[in-house]
């Protein structure tokens, strides 16, 4: 069974939505033939990789509200992540261009670490509140999970994966992505958004049994 999850690492519903996705296959009785593959998706391709103001500005004039509904709005969703064991630091965040950081996911692939990037990404992101669109950042975390320093270095300074990272990106739109997360199973059940975790249970275990009827 494959699962494909496009997802972006800045996107707090993504880490919501991959631990949702944990939970159900913890539960899942055949956990074991279940593949998960990470496809690029950015949120803002057109960001900065530095911005001078924080977050709360950011958001607050990318939506033209104000920087105490904002705030409201990070509380809730921090509350939210707190439910499912994720520290959030959504203030304090800082917005950046997520293009290295898919490009990295896309190296670790090929040594198997996918998972464990994206994670670790996640957690850098979001809990950590460190700088994901800088090389130094990136180099650091990669190394954290056993990736080879120069290699990642080496890729972060030439333009590889990237192709990978725009054929994904344009097969989301093809498949009609607007947001992420968005899982698809075996190409034929979609699922949008950081659903309970029993959404994601009752998918596997239909698709299962449907494989098992073929």
């Amino acid at each position: 069974m494959l699962i494909e999850i496009w997802s972006d690492i800045v996107c707090p519903y993504c880490y919501i939505g991959k631990r949702r996705l944990e939970e159900a296959l913890a539960k899942f009785q055949h956990k074991e033939e279940v593949k998960i593959e990470y496809r690029s998706f950015e949120l803002n391709p057109d960001a900065k990789v530095h911005y001078d103001e924080d977050n709360v500005e950011l958001l607050s004039k990318k939506y033209g509200t104000s920087k105490e509904q904002i705030k409201a709005m990070n509380l809730q969703l921090t509350e939210q992540a707190k439910e499912i064991g994720l520290t959030y630091h959504l203030d304090k965040i800082k917005a950046t261009n997520t293009l290295n950081a898919h490009r990295l996911i896309q190296l670790a692939k090929q040594y198997g670490k996918e998972n464990e990037m994206v994670e670790r990404l996640f957690k850098a992101y979001f809990t950590e509140v460190r700088h994901v669109g800088e090389t130094k950042t990136l180099i650091e975390l990669a190394s954290e999970i056993g990736l080879d320093q120069e290699k990642v270095q080496s890729m972060l300074n030439s333009n590889e994966y990237e192709v990978d990272v725009r054929v994904q990106e344009q097969e989301a739109q093809q498949i009609g992505v607007t947001g992420v997360p968005f899982y698809v199973i075996n190409r034929k059940y979609a699922i949008s958004g950081a659903q309970p975790s029993d959404v994601f249970l009752e998918v596997m275990e239909k698709v299962r049994v449907e494989e098992l009827e073929k």
